[in-house]
């Protein structure tokens, strides 16, 4: 049996009981370390489940699934993946492969950014179209996640953004010299997430386009969701570009039409009481600025 486990979002007590149960007995136990990361070491872990974790990259689940498979057909296997096992498609393949070669595999669920989310205090049922925001370079700067958030405001719909994560990424130059040195991990704050959303605002305003947010749209930063160190902040996206969240992961919402319940829940988490003591709620269905 291959087993896929969510460790859900905090530390290593997040585990479920069936999860842990399943975890102490398998033959073999990867660790996901690439899609997203929990607020404790391995060792931390493995001290708590009482087994070896062998750490999975990127390479290794997607390039290299039959290692994980060896044995899967006459032994249990797990997959721990921190949040939920459905939180990347990455998974999906995996399950398609043992499918393929006939080996059975049966999924722990936990708690997921997808759901957790709702802890700024806007609906999850309010929720439209979850966006990625990558970092930019000097050469390559896409903006196709500004139009997937002004489709879910046109709707009136928040937006959950997931902030890219780098880890074990290798530099241009390694790549061509075939080097298999890898740069330092990087994981991208409101702020980064914010800055790019701002220039891209403007860019938009140049060239006379009906915006979809502006600086004044408001929006939640949030950071290490599940953690006992969990912090929430709410205001304009101009506001959230000076907050400092600390440590990752974080995740940015846009807000889209808001219920009176949503904005009392935001403003627990204001960065200004003030900003939200301005805010009309007929005004909040208005989802386009010029």
């Amino acid at each position: 049996m291959l087993y896929l486990i969510g460790l859900g979002l905090g530390d290593e007590k997040d585990v479920t009981v069936k999860g842990l149960e399943v975890i102490r007995s398998c033959a073999r136990v990867y660790l996901e370390a690439y899609t997203s990361i929990l607020t404790v070491r391995k060792e931390t872990l493995e001290e708590f489940y009482g087994r070896e974790l062998i750490l999975a990259d990127r390479e290794t689940v997607e390039q290299e699934a039959d290692e994980i498979l060896r044995d899967a057909a006459v032994s249990d296997v797990a997959l721990l993946v921190v949040g939920d096992p459905f939180g990347a498609t990455t998974h999906s393949d995996l399950i398609l492969r043992a499918a393929k070669a006939g080996i059975q595999h049966h999924v722990i669920h936990n708690a997921s950014i997808l759901t957790a989310v709702g802890c700024c205090g806007l609906q999850l049922y309010n929720f439209g179209e979850t966006v990625s925001i990558v970092f930019w370079t000097d050469t390559w700067k896409p903006e196709s996640f500004y139009d997937k958030i002004r489709r879910n405001r046109l709707s009136g719909m928040h937006t959950l953004c997931l902030l890219d994560i780098k880890v074990k990424e290798q530099s241009i130059e390694n790549l061509m010299k075939g080097n298999k040195a890898f740069e330092p991990p990087r994981y991208m704050t409101v702020n980064q997430a914010v800055d790019q959303l701002l220039e891209i605002v403007q860019n938009r305003r140049e060239l006379g386009e009906e915006l979809a947010l502006t600086e004044n749209t408001i929006c939640a930063g949030l950071a290490r969701v599940g953690a006992s160190d969990q912090k929430i902040s709410a205001g304009t996206l101009q506001q959230l570009s000076s907050v400092d969240f600390g440590g990752p992961l974080h995740s940015l919402v846009i807000s889209g039409c808001m219920h009176p319940l949503e904005l009392d829940m935001l403003k627990l988490f204001a960065v200004e009481q003030s900003t939200f003591e301005q805010i009309n709620i007929e005004d909040s269905s208005t989802y386009l600025s010029s």
